[in-house]
């Protein structure tokens, strides 16, 4: 059986071997992905299906990714909290993210697919023009950005652009990780920081919830509730400037859209639900965005939340019948 689909991955840090299970689930159920889009961690593993790698191989290369040097740490922050705070004053960011963009640009070479003139889609709308797309924020525009489109408003020619860099830029955790400087025709530095800012979980990306559909677009997103009704307030206490900096951090990674999710007509119905939550010898715990210690065997449990939410889901799917309900008209995409 040959189905098409496309997705949108939402982000989640060291979480995103979640959305590779659920990726692995739909592959199982007989899909193939056509266009896909995701923002921070999601762009990660959505950028990986866009130049061609299936969910087995980006499994793979996931488990032996040594996540604690995607924390990108240097002599300053090996000195504590004095040394972090040093490096967050001089660069706006503590750790570097040099290895993750490295690790990326390698495995995009295997495919031969380095630009996004490698993946760009031919005689397709505008919004479709290539097969990835990623979602980051503009702080010194005040400005969200979906790349590579938007490249062009710096006067930089989307095709000439490497994938690597988008998704850098995608992904820079504000304050966890140093922005992005992006320079524009006139010289002007931007400063670039993660899309989970503005949009963690990108739908209206593939999808202007105007039209029917010739395929399903499916939204791959964590979530520990299996209501429509928005998730719990997950409440911590802020205490200091240490305390406030994670909150902030917290709040734009972990909260963004959790509201829209809720009242958007259709795509909580298409939107596949990852568990944070595993149990590893009998205790449970929430894997949180920036839990770079994480174990092999916590991958492998998030890995398998995926796999088994993307399975349950697929089960009760029925494409037509969400068409009839949320799609009047056809469209040509």
């Amino acid at each position: 059986m040959f189905l098409l689909c496309d997705a949108v991955l939402e982000g989640g840090g060291v979480k995103g071997i979640g959305l590779v299970g659920a990726v692995c689930g739909i592959e199982a159920a007989g899909y193939s992905f056509n266009n896909v889009a995701g923002t921070s961690a999601g762009s990660i593993v959505a950028s990986l299906l866009g130049v061609g790698y299936t969910g087995a191989e980006i499994k793979e290369e996931m488990l032996k990714l040594d996540f604690q040097k995607i924390q990108g740490g240097d002599w300053f922050t090996k000195l504590g909290l004095c040394g972090k705070a040093i490096k967050l004053a001089l660069k706006n960011g503590v750790y570097k993210a040099d290895y993750l963009e490295d690790w990326l640009e390698a495995l995009y070479k295997r495919k031969g697919k380095t630009h996004f003139g490698d993946i760009r889609n031919q005689n397709v709308a505008e919004k479709r023009r290539y097969k990835f797309q990623a979602v980051a924020s503009d702080l010194s525009d005040s400005r969200m950005l979906v790349l590579p489109g938007d490249l062009a408003i710096f006067g930089i020619n989307p095709d000439q652009f490497r994938i690597a860099k988008a998704v850098r830029m995608s992904m820079s955790i504000p304050i966890f990780y140093e922005p992005y400087i992006l320079t524009d025709a006139d010289g002007k530095k931007h400063v670039i920081v993660d899309g989970g800012l503005l949009s963690n979980y990108p739908m209206w990306l593939l999808d202007d919830r105007k039209a029917a559909l010739p395929y399903p677009i499916f939204g791959l997103k964590f979530c520990s509730s299996t209501s429509e009704k928005p998730e719990p307030a997950d409440y911590r206490q802020v205490y200091y400037l240490s305390g406030l900096i994670k909150a902030m951090v917290h709040t734009s990674m972990e909260a963004h859209d959790k509201y829209y999710i809720s009242i958007s007509k259709g795509d909580f119905q298409r939107t596949i639900n990852i568990s944070p939550i595993i149990t590893l010898n009998g205790v449970q715990k929430k894997v949180s965005t920036t839990d770079f210690t994480i174990k092999h065997e916590a991958k492998e449990a998030l890995f398998n939340n995926g796999f088994k939410a993307a399975k349950v889901f697929l089960r009760d799917w029925d494409f037509n019948r969400w068409k009839s309900t949320y799609r009047a008209k056809k469209v040509n995409i």
